[in-house]
Parts: structure tokens; sequence; C-alpha cells
């Protein structure tokens, strides 16, 4: 098949700005991986999922319309056979599963628009539209498949994909061994979609671009191999029923990966679709970067959709060198961080103060602590406290300013720092635009050291620039802490109201009603 590649212009589908009152409006829509529901989420599930959540809470602060999808991934071997183990029902497994997720989001304060399960109806209407679609173009067809099976991963495993110890063929990511399987089943024929994949891994989609060439290079190696797209239920009964043959059931994964379009109403409101999917932009793992890349992109253009906007891979959270998982026995929990650190908000700073695309991070808690107390309860926390019982007791809370109260040199430090924070947020180097963020919190202390407002007779000016640094870092700082920075604003009299108002000079008045004490520092 002759390759394509799709443009965001294309006919049918919006532009990723429009037009609303006078001012253009993004669109952005942001998605998780689905999880297994096999057991609760750690942080490693967390990870991912609060990087989303910044993503989404940074592009409304900016004023587009968003859409922020996650959810639970319901069917398939594994969860059949926990939830036998268990000795339930798989529907009431996941039902009580899916609440278990919902509330350590909630916990974690994720503003998700929809909370997707694949045992919801809308969904489970829309993989067998999707799936009859393709099977009506002859791009399904049937036959046997032999290979090498991880029921953690849900995947088969090629030679030279698998690591061998003491004889036994293990999978790579949760180190057990590999089941044998042989059995009729559904092929999709990605192989037809070769040259196309392999031109999009070429395209600014996939990011960062090290992860395009490893896909590419796989292909290279191995070719696009069609892909194994059913179970037989006498095997696999719990998952959505192949809509042309009732004794198969449709692989977990491709079930999983059209919950992006069936949350769009695919199939039956094609104006979502037209609205949303141009800025789709998937937050995934790198241990899923196959089927979200090769797979997907083909199983689109079968469908007759562009490929997604970006596909945004981080490295992993490890402990003890290896990838966080309940297979390893290698677990921290987000009850554990939570109590630590005295609640959410830490928790998702540090998260995302360590986090990287390209390198895995070695969980420390001495790391975590050392940043906890440095940063946020030092120069974040310090500082407020310090602002707004100055403000409290030399100008009895009130201070008025503007254009002509700036300290230009200040301004002009603090203006490089947000250019930097947006570049980073640009670039979803979310660390980066903390460190840059912090950068404008240490500007604010150290001229408050070097204006020492508590000796002058007239403080308003230092104090005025000091508190608009806060006001600025800290309307930065809200997709990573919303419910600090809402405390910050309320305390010291200012309003979060997106980010085009920040420069210094721009809020004329603040009425300091407290001082609060942020972080209690980890002895």
């Amino acid at each position: 098949m002759k390759a394509r590649y799709w443009l965001y212009e294309v006919k049918g589908f919006a532009p990723l700005v429009r037009e609303l009152g006078g001012r253009k409006v993004g669109v952005f829509y942001v998605t998780t991986p689905i999880y297994y529901p096999n057991d609760k989420p750690h942080i490693g599930h967390a990870y991912t999922t609060i990087m989303a959540d910044v993503l989404a809470r940074w592009h409304r602060l900016k004023g587009d319309e968003v859409f922020f999808l996650t959810g639970t991934d319901e069917h398939g071997l594994k969860l059949q056979r926990e939830a036998e183990k268990r000795g339930l029902d798989p529907k009431r497994f996941v039902d009580e599963m899916s609440e278990v997720f919902k509330r350590y989001w909630s916990l974690l304060d994720i503003s998700y628009d929809r909370f997707i399960r694949t045992t919801d109806e809308d969904h489970v209407e829309t993989v067998k539209k999707a799936l009859m679609k393709i099977y009506s173009k002859g791009l399904i067809y049937r036959g046997t498949y032999r290979g090498l099976y991880c029921v953690s991963c849900e995947k088969f495993y090629s030679e030279g994909e698998y690591i061998e110890e003491n004889g036994k063929k293990l999978c790579p990511i949760h180190r057990k061994e590999l089941e044998n399987l042989e059995e009729e089943t559904y092929f999709l024929k990605l192989s037809a979609y070769e040259d196309y994949v392999k031109e999009l891994l070429t395209k600014d989609i996939v990011y960062p671009r090290s992860y395009a060439k490893e896909v590419l290079s796989k292909i290279s190696r191995e070719g696009l191999r069609d892909l194994s797209i059913t179970r037989p239920r006498n095997r696999v009964y719990w998952g959505i029923e192949a809509p042309w043959d009732p004794q198969h059931t449709v692989y977990v994964w491709i079930d999983a990966l059209l919950n992006y379009i069936s949350a769009l109403s695919y199939g039956s409101d094609e104006s979502r679709i037209a609205k949303f999917w141009p800025a789709v932009h998937h937050i995934i793992g790198k241990d899923i970067l196959w089927f979200h890349t090769a797979i997907w992109f083909a199983l689109l253009a079968m469908l007759d959709l562009p490929p997604p906007r970006k596909v945004i891979i981080h490295a992993f959270i490890t402990l003890r060198g290896l990838k966080m998982g309940k297979s390893a026995g290698n677990i921290v929990s987000i009850d554990e961080l939570v109590a630590r650190y005295g609640g959410a908000d830490p928790v998702r700073y540090l998260l995302m103060r360590f986090s990287s695309l390209e390198k895995d991070v070695e969980f420390s808690t001495e790391q975590l602590d050392n940043a906890f107390n440095s940063e946020l309860a030092d120069t974040f926390g310090n500082l407020v406290r310090r602002a707004g019982v100055l403000v409290l007791k030399k100008l009895g809370g009130s201070v008025e300013g503007g254009p002509e109260m700036v300290d230009t040199e200040l301004s002009s430090r603090v203006r490089e720092s947000v250019e930097r924070v947006f570049r980073a947020m640009d670039e979803f180097r979310f660390s980066e635009a903390l460190i840059a963020i912090f950068d404008i919190y240490r500007e604010a202390n150290a001229y408050l050291n070097k204006t020492e407002p508590w000796r002058l007779e007239d403080p308003r000016k230092p104090l005025y620039n000091v508190l608009e640094c806060i006001r600025i870092a800290t309307t930065l700082l809200y997709p990573f802490m919303p419910k600090t920075s809402m405390v910050v604003a309320k305390s010291l009299g200012f309003e979060i109201e997106g980010i085009e108002r920040l420069s210094v000079g721009d809020w004329h008045r603040y009425n300091v009603s407290e001082a609060p004490i942020l972080f209690k520092k980890i002895r």
C-alpha cells in the first residue's frame, strides 16, 4: 500500500485554534494510557497521570478548550485470571477496581474530563463499529498463531525480544516465563501499512525523536508483521466479542487503543472527532511504545483517521534498577508518599521535579526529602511566609503598585525565567519548567535579602516586587501544585487568572490576609 501522510488541515478536521469572542482559543486533547485495574495504582501510574494532568491544567491556564481522558483497561486474560484467583466474576472485580483508581486520582487532584472504562457500553459499540469497518475492507483474515506470550504484558514476544535465564524464556519487563501458545486467531494486515508507518516515524509525531528511531529500527529489521487481534472465546472469554465471529474475543490491546476515539464518540458524533482529534497528545511510558506507534498508526489509517498529533514518551521510575511493578515486587505506594510529604501537591511536585523523558529515574527517598526541604520548604514556603509577615507587619496587609513601582533589573530576570518555563512546557520538559519557576522564587528571596524591607520606613516598592514575583511563579506552578497555589493566591490577595498577565507590574493591589506556613520540613 502506498504510504500516505495525513495533514491536520485535511477536509473535515477542525483547526487547532478557533475564534471565540474575538480572541483565539486553542483546542487540546490529552490522554493517559488506560491502566489494568488488577491492583491499586502505584507511583508508576501516578507518574504518567500527573504528567497528563499538568499538561491539561497548563492548557486550561492558557485559555485552551481541553479534553483530558484517562481510565481503566478492563478486558483480557490477565484480568480474567486475577478475578478467578479471587473467586470473583470479572465484571464485579473490575467494577470494584475502577473505583479504586478513581479514588486515587481524586487523592492526587487529577482533573480528568472523562474516566473511560473498556466495559462502558459506548466504548464496546465503538470497538465493534471500528473493527467491522476494517473487516469490511478485507484487512482482517483468519489464521493460526504460534508464539511466546506474556500474560502480564498481553503481548507476544518474538526471538530477540525476550531474555533467557537458566534455560527459560522470560518477559523482559515482568521477568515471568513466557507461555507457548498455538491457536486459531484473526490477523490484522499491518504489513500492508509498513511504508506508511515508516514515513510517519520520520515526522514530528513521536517525542523524543529517539523513540521513533527505535521503532523504525525494529521495523527495518523485522518488517511490520500482521498482528493477531482475537483470542478464542474458550480460552479468553472476558473480552469484547469479535463482531464477525462470536467464538472469538477482541485482543485487549486493540480494544484498549480504540478508547482514544470512543471517548470522542467515533461513529456517532463526528463533530467531536473533528474538533479534538487533531489536537490529541498521548502520554505513555516507553514500555508501550510499539503499540502506540506501529500498531496505532496503522489502525488509525485503516479507519481513515490521521495519526496522533503527538505521542510523548517517558522513561521509567525504577527501584533497585527495575521498572516499578507488582511482578517485580518493588512498588512504592501513593499513600506512603502522600503521608510522608503531607499531601498530594508535594508528591505531584517531586515526581515531576525528577521526571525524565529519556532516562530512567531511580527512586530515592533521600533525594525527594532533600528537594522537599530545600525547594518546597525553604525556597518557596519560607519566601511566602516572610513576605506575608512583612506586609502584614509593615503595611497592615495592603500593597498597591503598578508599572511605576517595578524594579526593572528584577523584572528582566523574571521575564527570562518565564520564557524558559514556556519553552520547557512546549517541549514537555517538566523538570526544567519547575527549575525555571523556582528560579523566580530564588530571585525574590535574593531581592528580599538585598533590599531589606524590614529596615525601611516605606518598604512598599520592594514588597510589591516580591509579591509580583510570587504571583508570577505561583501562577506558573499552578498546574503542578494546584491546591498550594490557590492557598498562596488567597492568602496574599491575588488571583490565578491565566498566563497572559505574567509581567512584573501587572497586578495593582495585594490584600494580604495571612502568612501561611506551607510545608513542614522532613526531619
